[in-house]
């Protein structure tokens, strides 16, 4: 168990140099510029949605685009709402341009938010999992664009958890926002090569069709170390929490902390009711966990943060299912452990189960063979980088 915590500045450094070698899609001006010129354009973005520095909406604006609005995902056009916030519509103080959410009960645009908007723009950084919710954001989008029959462009950005596929295919009987496609839990695609797949496999609600643009990244493949320069949401704040997400993520659906409300959200896990010579943490309310689960409660359990080269090494490009199964074992109180959220998360009522019957993490990962087979065939028709 590592216990190496990164500093910020240190973790922002690293993330600078990495990124310098990927030029992403919003990057690639050039590219998709004259595809905005004389257009009323629409953005869905968050904070993620950058030309080096600087926000893509101000590029634009600055290059004489019109931007008529922005759309909004979960975590808001800011990125510091908490997870499953409502988020309502404002105006961003720094343009004056109108924001629609497209989180809540307005999860995807209308004819009315398209009506005077020509053409769709979507650049967020993805982490890769079938539960992050950006991708869902993205079918809403798709769906809308192709409904309303508005072009839409979307700027590929790497996916920092894009070297491996990996873990149960959803049963879409527990379809959900957090879960909208039967697809492993790590996807290995980029949003971009998520979204071919989305049109070329007719996923989209009633077989729609979006009339799709991807403008890729450059000098990126699936095995490249990229360090994201932008935290995608609040409690992904590092490269350890991001390549840890796939696993500990399902912790949410127990009665356990992941570290919601500390300073190691996703890179630790405990409760109360573990053995008290473990790791301890006390979550509390904070920016993005205003009321995290345990909070104010000191939870003992383990640490698993490092620097992002030991995590992705611990990862190796497999969902890790040890930690989840050990803290089964070690909880008093086996029918309280798990709660419903979790087969929302696990995409089946099957885990909950293998785990509960004490079988191992092989036994289990043998389940997943058949379904993760026939993905990776289906993917590897859409990928648009080398593996």
């Amino acid at each position: 168990m590592y216990k190496i915590i990164i500093p910020l500045f240190i973790w922002m450094a690293c993330s600078f140099a990495a990124s310098s070698q990927v030029i992403t899609g919003a990057d690639r001006t050039n590219e998709y510029l004259p595809l905005l010129k004389g257009k009323r354009v629409a953005l869905l973005v968050n904070q993620t949605a950058t030309i080096g520095h600087t926000h893509l909406v101000d590029s634009l604006l600055k290059r004489g685009i019109h931007i008529q609005k922005i759309f909004s995902p979960e975590h808001g056009f800011r990125g510091k709402a908490d997870a499953g916030e409502k988020v309502g519509n404002s105006k961003d103080a720094r343009t004056g341009l109108t924001i629609v959410s497209l989180y809540g009960k307005h999860r995807k645009a209308d004819a009315t938010d398209l009506q005077d908007v020509d053409i769709l723009v979507f650049d967020i950084q993805d982490v890769g999992t079938r539960f992050y919710t950006y991708i869902s954001s993205l079918q809403e989008l798709m769906e809308a664009a192709a409904e309303n029959k508005k072009p839409l462009i979307v700027l590929d950005r790497p996916n920092p958890n894009g070297h491996y596929v990996d873990g149960p295919i959803l049963d879409t009987t527990f379809r959900s926002f957090v879960g909208m496609q039967p697809i492993p839990i790590v996807h290995g695609m980029t949003v971009g090569e998520y979204a071919c797949m989305l049109n070329g496999e007719k996923m989209l609600k009633n077989g729609v069709h979006c009339q799709l643009t991807v403008i890729h990244c450059q000098h990126y493949d699936h095995h490249t170390f990229y360090l994201l320069p932008i935290s995608p949401s609040p409690n992904l704040p590092n490269m350890a929490s991001i390549y840890l997400y796939p696993s500990t993520c399902l912790f949410e659906g127990t009665a356990l902390s992941l570290g919601r409300g500390t300073d190691l959200p996703f890179q630790v896990f405990g409760s109360p009711l573990l053995p008290k010579d473990l790791f301890s943490f006390t979550p509390h309310s904070t920016e993005g966990a205003k009321n995290p689960p345990l909070k104010d409660t000191t939870c003992y359990g383990y640490n698993l943060t490092g620097t992002p080269e030991q995590v992705r090494a611990e990862m190796d490009g497999r969902v890790q299912l040890k930690w989840l199964i050990q803290a089964y074992k070690l909880f008093p109180d086996k029918e309280k452990f798990f709660i419903p959220y979790f087969k929302k998360l696990a995409g089946n009522a099957i885990l909950q189960e293998q785990i509960k019957k004490g079988l191992s993490e092989e036994e289990i990962r043998k389940s997943w063979e058949p379904g993760l087979t026939k993905f990776k065939t289906t993917r590897k028709k859409y990928l648009l980088y080398a593996e």
